[in-house]
């Protein structure tokens, strides 16, 4: 067994795997607050002690904490950093040390799911920060975006402004009142930017891309995207946009290379020719 460790910003991951190309089991969320109750949560697992598989975009004080508490339990940590070429996918960033490991683990739990030849594919995923990235049929990773996540968005306004309330509502055509507005501003925001990915792959490839999504911010703005993409898609002649939800894309992706026959560090290029 191997231990799948997910360190965000807001929330601690953990899954498990054998050799699967996913978690087994139920995942155990905790949020930072909660890290001291880690151990007995690791006492849950099927196993004791052993491999574990993580990303960490959580600071470096916070690997320490996990380090030291795995190390107890039992577990050796190996932290999981982009390279240029993983299982296949070419990391299109100019300096791969720069993407953020979580991002790459999740594009690459996904794309790693696709049967090839795989189309070109977006993962839109909605946490503290909303992360837009895109692969093409190329196997190659294209880029994308960063922007504060929906609750973060609204939050902003709330600390960063005199008068703005921290707004909860529903989305409407024309708010009439301050919550509706903020909560309809954030949705426009989150969908719009989706919407230009989308577009943005379906100039660059000639088709749209498949599109996934994930984190809890989702519901949040879903309408408002379907919504968006559906006007976008009708107006060039294209189907309604099929959008999947994943709902542990990072640990998908170190499930993956949990699984591969080499270590995460030295797994060769397996997809085809290059560009």
């Amino acid at each position: 067994m191997k231990l799948l460790l997910d360190a965000g910003n807001s929330r601690i991951k953990l899954g498990w795997t054998r050799a699967g190309p996913a978690p087994e089991g139920q995942v155990i969320a905790l949020a930072h607050a909660e890290l001291h109750t880690l151990p007995a949560r690791l006492a849950e697992l099927p196993g004791t002690g052993g491999a574990a598989l993580g990303v960490n975009v959580a600071g470096p004080r916070m690997a320490e904490r996990l380090q030291a508490m795995l190390a107890q339990a039992g577990y050796g940590v190996q932290w999981v950093r982009p390279a240029r070429d993983m299982l296949g996918l070419r990391n299109g960033y100019a300096d791969p040390a720069q993407l953020g490991a979580d991002r790459w683990m999740a594009v690459l739990g996904v794309w790693s799911a696709l049967a090839a030849p795989r189309p070109p594919m977006m993962l839109a995923t909605f946490g503290t920060a909303t992360t837009l990235d895109t692969t093409g049929p190329d196997d190659c990773y294209a880029g994308g975006l960063i922007l504060p996540g929906p609750a973060l968005m609204r939050a902003s306004l709330a600390h960063g402004t005199a008068e703005l309330p921290h707004a909860a509502g529903s989305v409407q055509d024309y708010p009439g009142d301050t919550h509706a507005a903020i909560v309809t501003g954030v949705a426009a925001a989150q969908a719009g930017a989706v919407l230009r990915q989308w577009l943005q792959a379906l100039a660059r490839y000639g088709r749209p891309p498949a599109l996934y999504v994930s984190g809890g911010g989702w519901p949040e703005v879903q309408a408002e995207t379907q919504a968006m993409l559906h006007a976008a898609a009708a107006a060039r002649g294209l189907p309604p946009p099929a959008i999947q939800y994943v709902a542990h894309p990072v640990l998908d992706g170190l499930a993956r290379l949990a699984g591969a026959s080499c270590p995460p560090k030295d797994c060769p290029p397996t997809g085809g020719p290059r560009p």
